[in-house]
């Protein structure tokens, strides 16, 4: 079997790993989610008749799980990114997949590729370890991307609220019942918690050093310093939000004016593979009169460390920060 042919394997099954993946999310957890592009889950929990502390405990306990299994050796590298998506699998859940995907995968390059043994374990394990990786990482960015686009509507939301005279507290609780999830839930905790005596300022910073977003920072540090020292909170919060909107179209544009220079990256970085992979499906020996030559290897080894250090640079480039 053909070199290409093989990489052509290895491309297959790696989609195949997140199509098992995002199947099993959705026929475990398909309905939640459904539910949840409609309404947000916390209300759906309590319509269904759950009292308000034990939906309160089951969504601290979804909200921390992943972070409790940061100092496990595989798990390290996922639990930043699977709390940021809120995954409904448990951190236990998603190593048994990630068992389960590698084994799939070496039973899928065992029956198409004739490679050693070795190869195909370490490239079956490479494929289930990231292939999770991958799927958790474009879920987290999706709900971190949702959660910006509402975080200046739930503030602006807050100010008409305050103006009007409600205390901070409602303010929050009718952000919670507004604004839709993923932002919904979050919001509904802190008004949950506020309830049972919590400070508000401490779960606004909890949840912003959880998220690691900086525009929380920002609420919570504003709602603090607040209490601490007084002063017109909506007048605070209605100068916040225009600050958000102002940085987030500030990042819209700089998207744009670097997409050219991005997908200029992308495209330089992958040419060479895609010519590669065309030149031996037309010409399957076009490279055997070279590969016996002793500085073959040496010059694959260049041309990978150049179009790593390309993607590297290219990168840093348009890397912006706002």
């Amino acid at each position: 079997m053909s070199v290409p042919i093989e990489l052509l394997i290895y491309g297959l099954v790696f989609v195949g790993v997140l199509v098992i993946v995002e199947g099993i999310y959705l026929t475990l957890f398909g309905k939640s989610i459904s539910l949840n592009s409609k309404v947000n889950r916390r209300l759906d929990m309590m319509e269904k008749g759950k009292h308000r502390a034990e939906v309160m405990d089951t969504l601290r306990k979804e909200m921390n799980q992943h972070l409790q299994w940061k100092n496990f050796p595989v798990y390290s590298l996922l639990a930043s990114k699977a709390q940021k998506a809120a995954l409904a699998f448990t951190p236990a859940q998603l190593l048994m997949i990630m068992g389960g995907v590698s084994a799939l995968a070496f039973a899928a390059l065992t029956v198409g590729t004739s490679t050693a043994l070795v190869v195909r374990a370490g490239i079956s394990v490479a494929m289930g370890v990231g292939g999770v990786f991958f799927w958790v990482t474009t879920k987290a960015n999706k709900r971190m991307s949702m959660i910006e686009e509402q975080l200046p509507d739930a503030i602006e939301l807050m100010v008409r609220s305050l103006r009007v005279g409600h205390p901070f507290a409602s303010a929050i609780q009718i952000v919670s019942r507004e604004i839709a999830d993923p932002l919904a839930s979050e919001f509904g905790m802190i008004a949950d918690e506020a309830q049972y005596g919590r400070d508000v300022g401490d779960a606004l910073q909890e949840m912003a050093e959880r998220l690691e977003m900086q525009d929380l920072r920002f609420l919570a540090v504003a709602v603090t310093i607040q209490q601490q020292s007084g002063g017109n909170l909506a007048e605070i919060l209605d100068g916040l939000a225009k600050v958000i909107r102002a940085r987030f179209r500030l990042f819209r544009r700089v998207k744009a004016i670097t997409a050219e220079a991005k997908w200029s990256g992308k495209f330089l970085s992958g040419f060479p593979l895609i010519a590669l992979v065309g030149i031996n499906l037309l010409d399957p020996h076009y490279y055997d009169d070279v590969m016996d030559h002793p500085m073959f290897m040496t010059a694959c080894v260049a041309v990978g460390v150049f179009l790593a250090a390309n993607m590297f640079v290219m990168r840093m480039l348009v890397n912006i920060k706002v």
